[in-house]
Parts: C-alpha cells; sequence; structure tokens
C-alpha cells in the first residue's frame, strides 16, 4: 500500500421526492374559502376598532365583498407557507 486511498464514490443527487408533494396553487385552492373568510373577519374587526379614530364602520356585507379579492393573495401566501411546512415535515 502506498498510503493514498483513492477517493469514495459520491452518491448521486438526489431531488427532493415530488411524486405525491401538492403544489402551492392546490393547497391555495383548498385554503381559499378558510382564508377569504379570515380575511374578512379581520377587516370587519379592524373597521370597528377605527371608527374609534372618527372612519366610518364597515358592514359585514361590504367586509365580505372586499375580502373575495384580498383574500387571493392572502390565500397564496397562507399556501406558500404551508408547502413550507410539509417539505420541513418530510425531511
Amino acid at each position: 500500500m502506498s498510503g493514498t486511498r483513492s477517493p469514495s464514490p459520491k452518491a448521486p443527487a438526489t431531488e427532493p421526492d415530488t411524486e405525491g408533494r401538492w403544489p402551492v396553487w392546490k393547497l391555495a385552492l383548498l385554503l381559499y374559502p378558510a382564508v377569504a373568510t379570515t380575511v374578512a373577519i379581520n377587516l370587519y374587526m379592524g373597521a370597528l376598532m377605527l371608527r374609534a379614530l372618527g372612519w366610518m364602520p364597515l358592514s359585514p356585507v361590504a367586509a365580505l365583498l372586499w375580502s373575495v379579492p384580498l383574500g387571493i393573495p392572502a390565500t397564496w401566501l397562507a399556501g406558500r407557507w404551508l408547502r413550507h411546512l410539509l417539505d420541513e415535515a418530510a425531511t
């Protein structure tokens, strides 16, 4: 033996298991009703608190209507957060 060792073979780089992994858009579709409802509740309660500063109150129906478009970015963020948690739990 000459004292030199051959380098050990490197393990092939493996991709994360994407089979059975839910994409963010599917998670967002499932989360949208809950997130949009949460946005509506927060809008309504925030408007009630701003009433003390002289702002007009927001009706529950108006809060629901505003939550439809505002729920989309909130749902996307919630879906990304949940995807991160699922990926972290898988490792």
